[in-house]
């Protein structure tokens, strides 16, 4: 004999049917099969960042040099960094993110004085 849960069950079941319709069903089931393997390819990228952030020696990071020409497309906020640095005659090599920021900085409020 079906016990209570079971009924419960049976009961959405049909509920989701009458609403929707059993042409509506596979396309609801196609949605939710998405949405969940969106939500665990979310989950491995987040555990993997985090493990690589984890497992990381330093937080500060060194920006390869690289030269960006005044027509190319900035892409990253590294090739921004590094071409504004460039454009106020900065040198790049070696430095980290948080080492340009702050020349960066300095040179801007020395040209405004």
């Amino acid at each position: 004999m079906l016990e209570g849960w079971e009924w419960l069950i049976i009961g959405v079941v049909a509920i989701v049917i009458i609403m929707w319709g059993p042409a509506k069903i596979p396309e609801f089931a196609k949605a939710l099969g998405r949405a969940k393997g969106e939500f665990n390819k979310a989950s491995k990228e987040f555990e993997n960042a985090a493990t690589m952030a984890a497992n990381s020696p330093s937080t500060s990071t060194t920006i390869p040099t690289a030269t960006v020409a005044p027509t190319q497309t900035l892409r990253s906020k590294d090739e921004l960094l590094l071409s504004t640095a460039h454009n106020l005659g900065i040198a790049t090599d070696g430095k980290t993110r948080e080492q340009l920021t702050e020349e960066i900085n300095q040179k801007v409020k020395s040209l405004a004085v």
